[in-house]
C-alpha cells in the first residue's frame, strides 16, 4: 500500500487508478446513490485502505477505503470515521469494515475491539 499525507492525496490517487463512485454506508448497505446500487457485506471487497488524524484535532480521525464490487461492476471510495466520531453500528458492514480485513493489516493499539 501506498502512504499519503493527507486525506485529499489518498482520494485523488484512487480516482486516478478507477475508484470513481461516491460511496457511502447508510446502515446496513454501502451505497452508490447516484446508480441506485445498495450493496451488503457480501457484494463488495475492500482493496486498499488508508488512516487518517486530523492534524489540528486527534480526534478528527478518518479512514478511506477504496472497494470494489464484481457484482455492481463498480470501483469506489467510501470514508468513514473511526475514534470519537466512529458508527456504533453493530452491522455486517461495519464488522466487514472494522474488523474482517482491516484488523488483520493494522498494528497493536490500531486493531478494533471485537
Amino acid at each position: 500500500m501506498k502512504n499519503f499525507e493527507t486525506l485529499v492525496d489518498a482520494t485523488n490517487d484512487l480516482t486516478k487508478r478507477g475508484y470513481e463512485a461516491n460511496l457511502s454506508l447508510e446502515g446496513d448497505t454501502i451505497d452508490d446513490k447516484s446508480k441506485d446500487i445498495h450493496m451488503t457485506a457480501d457484494d463488495f471487497e475492500i482493496d486498499e485502505f488508508y488512516r487518517f488524524e486530523g492534524q489540528s484535532n486527534p480526534s478528527d480521525m478518518s479512514i478511506v477505503y477504496a472497494i470494489s464490487s464484481s457484482k455492481y461492476n463498480l470501483k469506489g471510495i467510501l470514508i468513514n470515521a473511526y475514534g470519537t466520531y466512529a458508527d456504533d453500528s453493530s452491522s455486517a458492514i461495519s464488522a466487514k469494515l472494522h474488523h474482517n480485513q482491516v484488523s488483520t493489516n493494522l498494528h497493536g493499539s490500531d486493531r478494533p475491539v471485537e
